[in-house]
């Protein structure tokens, strides 16, 4: 007769139900409690269990903490003790008819522009906010499952960026597309705040700092101090809008038509928003508007800046205008210690230099702009009560 064996001291993450977890572990320290200890050990608690010689807390073994920048172009994550493991484009590639996906991520953009008519390649996330909810949760959904491998564990605590701009119903739409994608708990985390948290800024300090975020489809300008974001200027024009400004350029003056990803590449290669020492150029393909054949051309990155001025002039415009309504205490602290560029478009040649010819103000472009917001939000998972100030827990009404 086989002896039944003793689920008390079996290990409780073989168990798939977080409830069924809780109720094992405990039984399992109540039942060492009950034996003695060897001289110079102690007995397990219940905060701590060690496995394989790491020292966990109680939490930690159920469960999992996850920081997303939801971004327009990108979404980047965060898992607690692990740093960022996951970057991927912001696309979902769907079967119109049936409406099933097809991919998500890198692959999904690779097929931008390129699809049959019966396969949509869509960015459910515009101007920084959700415009598809039901693809937006599908796309969180997925790169949560792709970070958290263990099923055993509990939902994960997320917090997420989002613009400081945003509506009430923006940030009801984030929060639920978090909560139906698996999230047990989901704060909200302002870009700039992140940002500044990102890198390396003391958000607690009386000393004010600007912060400019440049993403894919919104710039964020913030003056943060005392865990607080003084003044922001949030504005729907950013990285996506200099895309779309080289692609209306080249359709009006040279009758070539080119897409998305086209565009993206020839401002990531050449673009700028000063004047170079040496001007680079590139060749273009894209269809012939007259002919209707497909056509090559050779532009330089002067004409790419001509082409994205409008855009630049009104970013610039509205650091100006968060400039003039900064008090003026803080006003002198930015002075002092300059503006902080974060963001792919701080990644654009001459812009730190542009804002410096308008500002007349230091600007410093962050170390790897392009996670500064996800490094934010992983620094307020590391360390959550530290930073729980800066928080907007979102509730259910």
């Amino acid at each position: 007769m086989s002896r039944e064996p003793d689920i008390s001291l079996r290990p409780s993450f073989f168990l798939p139900h977080s409830h069924s977890c809780a109720k094992l572990i405990s039984a399992f320290f109540d039942k060492k409690e009950k034996h003695a200890t060897r001289p110079g050990t102690r007995a397990a608690t219940k905060q701590d269990i060690t496995v394989k010689g790491l020292t966990l807390g109680f939490h930690n073994l159920l469960s999992n903490d996850i920081g997303i920048d939801l971004g327009t172009a990108n979404t980047l994550v965060y898992v607690r003790n692990q740093g960022i493991i996951l970057n991927e484009p912001s696309v979902v590639a769907i079967e119109k008819a049936s409406g099933k996906i097809l991919a998500i991520g890198s692959a999904a953009k690779e097929m931008t522009g390129r699809t049959p008519g019966g396969i949509e390649a869509i960015r459910p996330l515009k101007d920084g906010v959700i415009a598809d909810f039901e693809m937006s949760e599908r796309l969180i959904a997925d790169f949560i499952r792709r970070v958290v491998k263990h099923k055993y564990l509990m939902k994960p605590r997320v917090v997420i960026s989002v613009p400081s701009g945003i509506t009430e119903v923006e940030k009801r739409a984030v929060r639920d597309s978090a909560e139906n994608a698996g999230a047990r708990e989901v704060f909200l985390l302002q870009e700039p705040m992140a940002a500044a948290i990102g890198v390396g800024l003391k958000v607690d300090q009386p000393t004010g700092m600007m912060v400019i975020d440049i993403g894919g489809g919104t710039s964020e300008i913030a003056v943060i101090a005392l865990n607080g974001i003084i003044h922001n200027t949030s504005i729907r024009v950013a990285g996506d809008e200099f895309s779309e400004a080289i692609i209306n350029y080249l359709k009006k003056n040279y009758n070539l038509l080119i897409g998305e990803l086209t565009a993206e590449d020839i401002k990531i290669k050449i673009g700028s928003a000063f004047p170079l020492e040496k001007e680079l150029s590139m060749e273009v393909k894209g269809r012939d508007l007259v002919a209707g054949v497909p056509k090559n051309l050779k532009i330089s990155s002067a004409q790419v800046r001509e082409a994205m001025s409008e855009t630049l002039d009104i970013v610039v415009e509205a650091v100006r205008q968060a400039l003039e309504q900064t008090p003026p205490e803080l006003a002198s602290d930015i002075l002092e210690r300059g503006i902080v560029l974060t963001g792919g478009g701080a990644l654009l040649r001459g812009f730190d230099k542009r804002l410096r010819q308008e500002t007349n103000l230091p600007v410093n472009i962050a170390e790897d702009p392009l996670t500064c917001v996800c490094r934010g939000a992983g620094k307020v998972l590391e360390d959550f009560n530290k930073y729980a100030k800066v928080l907007e827990k979102s509730r259910r009404d």
